[in-house]
């Protein structure tokens, strides 16, 4: 026997075995770390990538995995692995139904694209119309001195676009500030119910728990009324989303049920509304406290339409003010957490994630990150500039999410963006008042506690 063959051969290399997220320590007896996303949830969250790319957390008796890391969050949005699901969703559903934005699966790929089509550039060009005309109705409204609830105005106004646009019946109008009223008080309800998810108290009669179950029942009830009202209009209608709903087939041939063109209607409202209005309110707010900004993004406007309101064909010559809204979604996004649920047992990123998983991930957390962005928390619009914006990782910034969830709205939402802030931001100087309160209010999206703003004309 050779002295070679009596050295034992080493092991045979294999891939490196998959590595269990740490336990974030911490966190309250029973609730644990949901405690903490109740008590400072953006804090907490967005301090968790010290302790890793991925961690694990406790909330209550179920263990949920957090992806810190763009790339990881990106890799799992891509993943098919990964469905739509996880506290946040099983809240939303009260709200959505299976809506596009709850669906998974087939059922999800038919959704978006039947709605697809309602929103080709070709017909923002035209819902501009109507985003121009409250624009302006909006910055008319306001009179000289007066304090403004900035809140309250972008939401009514961001609701009666998409209500206008996608949804026109005759009594859209009034109809529209009926949902706003509705949406409001579900919005406050839904927050604790998706961090304490204890069904038995949200049945309780409080008078929180009433508010909101009158609220949710008053909005679908508004829906359906809408659906019904478009149904008896006949030929002739407005060829919008709601029209692209009802035309609508299912696998088999057969029209969609009204409950899936209800749950889709709901869907589109929330998203064109809330999302929206929270933007634009913390977008005044931050130009409040960078007046060097603000006369940028006038003197801008004013050198491109010094005569007129702008409208959708200025936008290409609006870089600035492209940027602020940029700026704006990057450092107080609207939409703030998301949830993803594990179908099988994955690797992510060298991360073992058991089947049945919740996983969450925040576009808060990840978007003021330090490691992604320099000066992460200076409100610097000129950070998307070309030459600086290619020095952004990939998946650090997105506000609309990306792959097959990407928000079929991005387009619109953007151009409305745009369209409000360039309109009322040139008529009006806003600045705060002694009741001001701009805190951040956590909820199912974050926006200013109470943006009372008092109006200058310019």
């Amino acid at each position: 026997m050779s002295v070679e063959s009596a050295i034992p051969a080493p092991p045979a290399s294999g891939p490196e075995p998959l590595r269990t997220p740490p336990l974030v320590r911490g966190g309250a007896p029973l609730l644990g770390h949901a405690w903490n996303l109740v008590r400072d949830p953006l804090g907490f969250l967005s301090a968790l990538r010290d302790h890793g790319d991925l961690v694990r957390i406790r909330l209550g008796p179920r263990t949920a995995y957090v992806v810190c890391d763009p790339e990881l969050v990106g890799a799992m949005l891509k993943n098919p692995e990964y469905i739509v699901g996880g506290p946040l969703w099983d809240t939303l559903e009260v709200l959505l139904g299976k809506g596009v934005a709850t669906s998974n699966g087939k059922l999800h790929r038919r959704q978006r694209r039947m709605m697809q089509p309602a929103f080709r550039p070709e017909r923002i060009a035209g819902y501009a119309k109507v985003m121009e005309e409250e624009a302006r109705a909006t910055a008319a409204r306001w009179q000289p001195g007066a304090t403004v609830d900035v809140s309250a105005e972008m939401f009514r106004t961001a609701v009666r676009i998409v209500s206008r646009s996608l949804l026109e019946v005759d009594s859209i109008r009034d109809k529209a500030d009926r949902i706003a009223d509705s949406l409001h008080t579900v919005f406050e309800g839904l927050y604790r119910r998706m961090v304490l998810s204890v069904g038995p108290l949200h049945r309780v009669p409080t008078p929180a728990n009433r508010r909101f179950e009158s609220a949710l029942a008053d909005l679908h009830t508004l829906v359906d009324e809408i659906i019904a009202e478009r149904r008896a209009a006949g030929p002739g209608a407005p060829d919008d989303l709601l029209a692209e709903l009802l035309r609508a087939t299912d696998e088999t041939g057969a029209p969609i049920t009204d409950q899936e063109i209800h749950d889709n209607v709901v869907s589109l409202v929330v998203a064109g509304a809330e999302n929206v209005a929270s933007t634009l309110a913390w977008a005044f707010h931050l130009l409040t406290e960078h007046p060097e900004q603000e006369e940028r993004l006038v003197e801008e406007v004013n050198a491109v339409a010094p005569d007129r309101a702008i409208t959708f064909a200025d936008l290409g010559d609006l870089p600035h003010l492209r940027n602020v809204v940029t700026e704006a979604m990057r450092i107080r996004p609207a939409a703030w957490i998301f949830t993803r649920r594990s179908v099988a047992e994955t690797d992510l990123g060298g991360y073992s994630i058991p089947a049945d998983a919740d996983i969450v991930y925040s576009v808060y957390a990840m978007q003021r990150d330090p490691r992604s962005f320099e000066r992460n928390l200076e409100f610097d619009p000129d950070r998307w500039n070309p030459e600086r914006a290619a020095a952004v990782p990939e998946f650090a910034m997105m506000p609309f999410s990306v792959g097959n969830r990407k928000c079929p709205g991005d387009h619109f939402s953007l151009a409305e963006l745009a369209l409000i802030l360039g309109t009322v931001a040139p008529k009006w100087r806003l600045g705060p008042v002694k009741e001001t309160d701009a805190r951040t209010q956590v909820g199912i999206t974050l926006h200013p506690k109470r943006l009372v703003l008092r109006a200058t004309p310019r």
